[in-house]
């Protein structure tokens, strides 16, 4: 007896999850994409030629725009939809998912409004359900072309966790387990802000010496923020934390830092949005990491001066200085 699996979403992460999951000859797996002109053009050439040019998509997936159809069997649902999207876009398919099906996130981010991490939308829109959160370096553009990564799959349920660990496995592409949900979410959120931060570096051209600095600050703000949300502290030296935190830091793939070094040669927010084909997460996380760290006193200096730098038109040179200038500290 196969396996069927229903991604959701269409996007980058979506379509190279489906391939991943598709290497597993007992499973079964489905696409499911809103626009229905584009889930017909994809389904046809077999390749998600905006996102992930070159990768050819196993003519056994199936896709679809007609959510009924993606999910008809599916026992398990892997959810790929941005984080500023997710609860709309799951409301509209919510009268379709009211089977109690696990869901596996690979969505990074937290709600802009709410300042809830995905599961939480997930189980608020859906009703509550098992979510396991699969997270770490795992750039779309490479998974899909089988270079090697490795990721973390993180739920309370470990059995579950482990189910999910030998869905994902290939011989290309490890799996830790975890229990620590709250962790790798919330490191999937934050690494983002300090991508931004690390792509500014690159934009002004500050040297490998500014951009180690800065990351390694960032891990110790990114671990202080999710220890104070009931995160473990080692969850922040694994793949979700300092491994994703590197990739999303130093890879051309890097929406996050790519703003970041568009802003530091001088672009304006509005200009790079308006000019980019996906989302970059990390700019409306970082209001909700910023108003989640100011209401809960958490000390986010680097999170602070990249809020300052994309909301409040504050200069990356004078953001640099800002943080160079902080009172000298014990490490």
């Amino acid at each position: 007896m196969s396996t069927k699996i229903a991604v959701i979403g269409g996007g980058a992460m979506a379509t190279a999850c489906a391939i991943l999951l598709d290497e597993h000859q007992d499973q079964e797996v489905s696409i499911w994409m809103r626009n229905e002109e584009l889930a017909a053009q994809i389904a046809s050439s077999r390749e998600n030629k905006r996102l992930l040019p070159g990768v050819k998509i196993p003519q056994q997936i199936e896709i679809t725009s007609q959510i009924e159809q993606a999910i008809d069997g599916a026992e398990y649902l892997v959810i790929a939809i941005p984080s500023a999207y997710l609860r709309e876009s799951l409301e509209k398919l919510a009268p379709a998912l009211t089977e109690d099906r696990p869901a596996i996130s690979v969505v990074k981010g937290l709600e802009p409004v709410t300042h809830l991490r995905p599961s939480d939308v997930i189980s608020e829109v859906l009703g509550t359900r098992c979510v396991v959160a699969v997270g770490g370096p795992s750039h779309a553009e490479e998974i899909s072309r089988r270079l090697p990564a490795s990721v973390v799959a993180a739920c309370g349920d470990l059995s579950l966790a482990k189910k999910v660990q030998a869905m994902f496995a290939t011989d290309r592409f490890r799996v830790y387990t975890s229990l620590d949900l709250i962790g790798v979410e919330i490191a999937g959120a934050v690494k983002n802000v300090i991508a931004i931060a690390a792509g500014i570096c690159d934009g002004l051209k500050y040297g490998d010496n500014a951009k180690s600095a800065l990351m390694t600050r960032g891990q110790v703000e990114m671990t202080r923020f999710g220890i104070h949300f009931g995160a473990e502290p080692q969850t922040f030296m694994g793949l979700a934390g300092i491994g994703d935190l590197i990739t999303t830091c130093v890879s051309p793939y890097g929406r996050n830092r790519l703003v970041g070094d568009r802003l530091g040669r001088g672009e304006s927010l509005s200009d790079i949005v308006k000019s980019m084909d996906a989302v970059a997460e990390g700019v409306k996380t970082t209001q909700a990491v910023m108003e989640l760290a100011e209401n809960n006193g958490i000390d986010m200096p680097i999170t602070q001066e990249v809020f300052r730098v994309l909301f409040e038109n504050k200069s990356p040179l004078e953001a640099t200085q800002t943080l160079m200038s902080r009172p000298f500290k014990h490490e």
